[in-house]
């Protein structure tokens, strides 16, 4: 089962090997894989063909990232094990380096699977560069604009963006998830970046910021998976077509961040049911998760025991459709292609397995990040209504703090069309 990038799996239990490893080596801020240089990290986080000399809307596109190459998996595991939003244990820190060290030999193997490194970052350049430039056609009064990267274990890194925008002149920014359905773990943790990044420095931010921080039933995300799915089907043989299963395949999370309140569960569930309304229910179909670890229950069932279930049932035609995914990485190109589609099927004996595209560079689904960032500047909304609401058993004291941090932002987009004066007062408020 592939493990090696996804934060949420980093959720699993480390417990068991705490004892053994409290006198390891500390991670701080000053390893070699939380300093980033400016020809990979700042540099990297602008994309001057993507807008005019003084853009004036910035638009963060924040994910995990993944290591371009296989010098960069070590790097990437240990800022991700670093992170305290995903593995809130007191012997986080000195655990981080040790288990970086020791999976990052089976990492490697995987990625070397899928062409030597994880191809996120080039499908988000190219989605960002189709994004500003609709926005700059349709949304005027807002252009230019301009779109940042801000990956939370790779470069470039979030910190380095907001830099960089600051250094560009930004005036109006977009914190833009790039998971469409919220959890504390993805979502969650670049927003708490954010903060933790504004509250180490002694000045206001010269921008005003909001945050698109979910959007799971967009009619052009629904519209884009429609038609993916559509043409994935028309590649059974046609006597099958009829009897494919399509099993919907997300990331699944620990039941203790579930029963905390995390709503990316029914998030995910609210995109599975408008994407089969917008098939016409034609079909039968699951909502299933991959990539557990460890021992402690999951969300289930798991995508590759309903594929073994399904196939001994007689089902043997299966569509695998990775719903909470925007682009390919490992977990579509190694886990879903390599593990599931070629080895289990094998095994469990189905007859075919197909795995829906990627939303990638699906013109419907660009044309989607536009319209989400046309509509969100146009409603001037810092948040959505359920931002500033925590889990009823949160437990991150920064998460609170990062939610306050965003809702505030309402203030300086009430006035920030009246003038810089008022602008700059109440910015020395906050």
């Amino acid at each position: 089962m592939s493990v090696g990038i996804s934060p949420r799996w980093c959720l699993f239990s480390v417990r068991h090997v705490a004892k053994q490893f409290l006198s390891r080596g500390v991670c701080t801020t000053s390893s070699k894989a939380q300093s980033v240089e400016t020809s990979t990290g700042a540099g990297e986080a602008a994309h001057e063909e993507n807008a005019g000399p003084n853009p004036k809307t910035g638009i963060l596109m924040l994910n995990l990232g993944g290591p371009e190459t296989l010098e960069d998996v070590h790097d990437f595991l240990l800022r991700l094990f670093c992170d305290k939003d995903l593995i809130p244990l007191p012997a986080q820190s000195r655990l981080a380096k040790f288990i970086a060290k020791r999976r990052t030999p089976k990492i490697i193997e995987q990625y070397k699977e899928i062409g030597g490194g994880s191809p996120i970052k080039k499908w988000t350049e190219i989605q960002g560069e189709g994004m500003v430039k609709i926005l700059d056609q349709i949304s005027p009064e807002t252009a230019p604009h301009k779109y940042y990267i801000g990956f939370r274990y790779a470069n470039p890194l979030t910190e380095d963006a907001i830099e960089q925008m600051e250094s560009d002149g930004i005036q109006r920014a977009v914190a833009f998830t790039q998971y469409p359905q919220y959890s504390c773990s993805t979502t969650g943790s670049s927003i708490n970046a954010i903060y933790r990044h504004y509250a180490k420095r002694s000045q206001a931010s010269d921008i005003v910021w909001s945050t698109l921080d979910r959007w799971p039933t967009h009619p052009g995300l629904v519209e884009a998976f429609k038609l993916n799915i559509q043409a994935e089907l028309e590649k059974f043989p046609e006597e099958d077509q009829d009897d494919v299963v399509i099993l919907f395949s997300a990331h699944s999370l620990p039941l203790t961040v579930v029963n905390r309140g995390d709503p990316y569960p029914y998030e995910v569930a609210a995109t599975v049911d408008r994407v089969m309304e917008a098939l016409g229910n034609t079909h039968s179909y699951r909502l299933v998760w991959q990539s557990k670890v460890g021992p402690q229950p999951w969300l289930s069932p798991q995508t590759d025991a309903a594929i073994k279930g399904l196939a001994k049932k007689g089902n043997k035609n299966i569509l695998l459709v990775p719903i909470a995914f925007t682009s390919d990485h490992i977990e579509t190109l190694f886990e879903l292609d390599l593990e599931y589609g070629q080895t289990l099927a094998a095994e469990a004996g189905v007859k075919m397995i197909r795995r829906a595209a990627a939303l990638n560079d699906h013109p419907v689904f660009i044309q989607a990040l536009a319209d989400l960032v046309k509509g969100h500047l146009q409603s001037n909304v810092a948040c959505s209504k359920q931002l500033p609401l925590r889990c009823p058993g949160c437990v991150n004291a920064t998460c609170g703090l990062a939610k306050d941090f965003m809702a505030r932002n309402q203030k300086l987009l009430d006035i920030f069309q009246q003038g810089d004066i008022l602008l700059e007062k109440e910015k020395a408020k906050m």
